[in-house]
């Protein structure tokens, strides 16, 4: 399954922040139990070792994980951060914004390319870009009206939402015709991976991969 296609059925990708090392290899394997096939390392632009970083736990994950799930990056501010990204073996690259920069190197680099927006112009200037899904972001903040409105004449741009999806309201965003979900805090609860609760997190994956194959 080539991975435009895992993310089409598999609908949850999960977003890891600033989580690394033995931290990360295990809350991989317990997302994986749990059903989620997805991750998102994140570049954290504040650190000034964010390449090298994300660059080795994507490494590690593809390494660890790369048989069972795929592994991509996020907040990707340059193409050279999709580089960073794809020789450390990243099959997809998210960002925040429309950036025409990124989403042309990704898609030269045979990558899968989300690039984030919120409006109707930033939405169809990304599709228009070669982006084979769009972020909406921060759809929890946004609110269902406003997605349903913006479907209705944007019926053929794939959209993942992104910001405040929770189990409570995942079904909710798919029922609207969203094409899946990015998912942080539920997902990588910094407290459950400080007490190592991988049961707690497995048991939350479970969960929205229940409500994705519905």
């Amino acid at each position: 399954m080539d991975t435009l296609e895992l993310i089409n059925k598999s609908k949850v990708i999960a977003i890891v922040r600033k989580v690394y090392g033995s931290d990360l290899d295990k809350l991989s394997k317990a997302l994986c139990d749990g059903g989620v096939k997805l991750i998102e390392c994140t570049f954290d632009q504040i650190d000034p070792d964010c390449s090298k970083k994300t660059a080795q736990a994507i490494s590690m994950l593809c390494h660890e994980r790369g048989n069972d799930m795929r592994i991509g990056a996020g907040t990707v501010l340059s193409p050279e951060q999709v580089d960073v990204a794809y020789n450390a073996g990243a099959k997809f690259i998210i960002s925040p914004n429309v950036n025409p920069a990124v989403i042309k190197r990704t898609k030269e680099l045979g990558m899968i390319s989300i690039p984030g927006a919120m409006t109707p112009s930033e939405i169809l200037t990304a599709h228009d870009l070669g982006a084979d899904l769009v972020k909406l972001f921060p759809a929890g903040t946004l609110g269902m009206k406003y997605i349903k409105d913006i479907l209705a004449p944007i019926t053929h741009v794939k959209l993942v939402a992104t910001g405040g999806v929770t189990e409570d309201n995942f079904a909710d965003f798919l029922a609207l015709g969203m094409t899946g979900a990015g998912v942080s805090g539920r997902l990588t609860d910094k407290k459950l991976i400080s007490e190592g609760n991988w049961a707690e997190l497995s048991r939350r994956a479970a969960a929205f991969a229940e409500i994705a194959g519905r």
